[in-house]
């Protein structure tokens, strides 16, 4: 029976960080990289607040970097996702994969990140991929020199808007609120770009179209319904944690955020760790999710130093 030391699962600065740590430390390890090789940070334009970059970094390219450095040191890259997992207090843990071929491990690092938020309204799935879209890095290019719309007034909303700015006509930026809950840097970027309009106290009521989005109403503070015209659509409303296959498995928060003790990665079960967003719902940081990353392989470490010992 061929048992692994440690899996990890999800390849976003908490995967990769863990595993260039446990290949250091010459720990058998395997990393799933999910859906999303690289994580979400592959659909960020210009990183430039992560240690070492003074000029700023492509997500792609720091994700692309981390790869290298795991892969130097010895990680077996799997491009492949984990469905299901069977985690057992005390005894090896079962993974099973899209494939569905069957991992046993000793430990597991959740780093799994987290995913888009959806509006959860009427058409929202019907004009995806026709309209609406939550990565403007991965689909602006379809809608340059068009007129679009960004939903949201946090940081991601923002540098989506700054981003499309470059490529289309006109952005939208539509705010629930009455103001901007996105970082002052950003702010002071945005309110210099002509072609950015911003809508406060305003929600997106329906989405309109045939088979491609054609306009969208929104709901006014008023209850008053005002249509714009726009081709896309960009939903950058926050993220979730990526844990529903841990549902019922591991304890976690209302909102699904994995619950780790005492300030480290380590879980309600013994040999099962999480690091990154999804189980971070205050930072939700490139370099927190880095460290603790970090902090996950150093205590599989000793978690695996102390089953040794036990034999």
């Amino acid at each position: 029976m061929n048992i692994i030391d440690c899996v990890i699962i999800g390849s976003g600065p908490a995967g990769y960080t863990s595993a260039i740590y446990l290949a250091r430390s010459n720990i058998k390890h395997y990393l799933y990289t999910g859906d999303l090789p690289g994580g979400q940070l592959v659909k960020t334009t210009i990183v430039e607040n992560y240690p070492g970059f003074s000029k700023g970094i492509l997500g792609i390219k720091l994700m692309s970097e981390m790869y290298k450095q795991a892969i130097k040191f010895g990680t077996k890259i799997k491009y492949n996702k984990i469905l299901k997992v069977s985690l057992n207090n005390n005894k090896l843990h079962i993974l099973y994969t899209k494939d569905n071929k069957k991992i046993i491990t000793k430990s597991v690092i959740i780093a799994t990140g987290s995913l888009p938020k959806y509006l959860n309204i009427k058409d929202e799935k019907k004009f995806l991929g026709y309209g609406i879209s939550y990565c403007a890095i991965c689909d602006g290019m379809f809608y340059k020199n068009k007129i679009v719309a960004v939903i949201g007034g946090g940081d991601t909303a923002l540098e989506d808007s700054i981003l499309l700015s470059k490529i289309c006509k006109k952005i939208y930026l539509i705010v629930r609120k009455n103001k901007l809950k996105a970082s002052k840097y950003l702010q002071n970027i945005l309110y210099k770009i002509k072609n950015i309009n911003i809508l406060f106290n305003k929600k997106i009521n329906n989405f309109l179209g045939d088979k491609y989005l054609k306009s969208i109403n929104l709901l006014n503070n008023k209850n008053k319904i005002i249509t714009i015209k726009v081709s896309g659509v960009f939903i950058a409303i926050g993220s979730k944690p990526n844990s529903l296959i841990f549902k019922n498995q591991i304890k976690m928060d209302k909102k699904g955020y994995i619950i780790t003790k005492n300030k480290s990665t380590k879980t309600n079960i013994p040999g099962i760790f999480a690091a990154g967003e999804v189980q971070d719902k205050k930072y939700r940081q490139a370099i927190t999710s880095a460290g603790s990353g970090c902090m996950a392989a150093l205590e599989v470490e000793k978690y695996l130093n102390k089953l040794q010992k036990k034999k």
